[in-house]
């Protein structure tokens, strides 16, 4: 169970990861805590505000409207990457969803589908809204999707998550949509983002024998180069002509979620190998068991680099 941080300690959770951030208004008292608890804490959640402009969405999500009181989130992350504070505690973005998606979270392990709503989510998650109109053709700049990512390992860093506490809006609530658009990596891989950011160790370490195996520092470098990790400011620039080199930020995204991949690959290989080792004592011998994994991997291997190269060039 965490404690929620409060508000000196997001703040400097946030910027610990050079995030720009400004406190609006009197975020650090704004909350819905006198409508239900707020904690324990379990995870960060991802929206869109299906909105344009900074200042009127920062003041939307600050307010809240008719139905629904502000605060909306408990930070907005604009199109230039800087974060507006505009709630501390409870924040009605969440609603209710999917109870088995909070143990899942809280497992951190993978999550299963959103079926059901029968748990509150404001009680249990950060929230940061994004603006963006939500409608599939508002482009994610660079920029933005940067801070989405350095917030959220901000966060899962000051109470030791790993990036499985991250998660979409549509991946709680039955029915929601977001975040999505062109730019945006996509769950799975948003979270992969989150976990180089949190740099977590590869495993297995590559063959020493390999001189040129690519460390996660070397494809880092290689994502944010500029004219790589580089996206359209909006709409207006969009060009679905992949040769536009505003889509080549792109593929920093696409390096990062499947070199992520491909480190769980070697995981699970690694411990195939090590109960291979096992099953000497079944007596078939080390060298029999061996050739017969040898001959599978010959064929399988392909397959999945493969499908690795198709998903890099898509």
């Amino acid at each position: 169970m965490a404690t929620p941080l409060n508000a000196d300690q997001l703040l400097r959770a946030l910027r610990s990861k050079g995030l720009r951030v400004v406190e609006h208004r009197s975020w650090r008292t704004h909350n819905r805590n006198d409508k239900g608890p707020w904690g324990p804490a379990h995870g960060v959640m991802l929206h869109h505000t299906v909105t344009t402009g900074t200042a009127s969405s920062v003041e939307l999500c600050y307010n809240g409207h008719a139905s629904l009181p502000g605060p909306l989130c408990h930070g907005v992350i604009d199109k230039a990457g800087t974060i507006h504070l505009v709630g501390n505690g409870r924040a009605n973005h969440a609603g209710s969803g999917d109870g088995d998606v909070l143990r899942a979270i809280i497992d951190e392990r993978e999550l299963p589908p959103d079926n059901q709503a029968d748990t509150d989510g404001n009680r249990h998650f950060y929230g940061f809204e994004c603006i963006n109109l939500g409608n599939g053709k508002d482009p994610w700049p660079a920029a933005q999707i940067d801070a989405m990512v350095k917030a959220a390992a901000a966060i899962c860093e000051a109470h030791g998550w790993s990036e499985r506490s991250v998660l979409a809006h549509a991946e709680w609530q039955p029915g929601k949509i977001d975040p999505l658009g062109p730019g945006y990596p996509g769950h799975d891989d948003m979270r992969a983002l989150v976990g180089f950011q949190l740099g977590r160790p590869a495993e297995p370490t590559p063959p020493e024998e390999d001189e040129m195996a690519l460390t996660d520092d070397d494809i880092r470098r290689l994502a944010t180069r500029d004219g790589i990790w580089k996206a359209p400011q909006d709409a207006a620039d969009w060009d679905p002509n992949p040769n536009n080199p505003g889509h080549y930020w792109a593929l920093g995204t696409h390096i990062y979620g499947t070199t992520s991949k491909v480190r769980a690959i070697e995981k699970r290989v690694a411990s195939m190998d090590r109960k291979l080792d096992a099953l000497a004592t079944t007596g078939l011998t080390q060298a029999q068991i061996k050739a017969v994994a040898t001959e599978v991997s010959r064929l399988v291997v392909p397959a999945v680099l493969d499908a690795l190269a198709g998903r890099l060039q898509s």
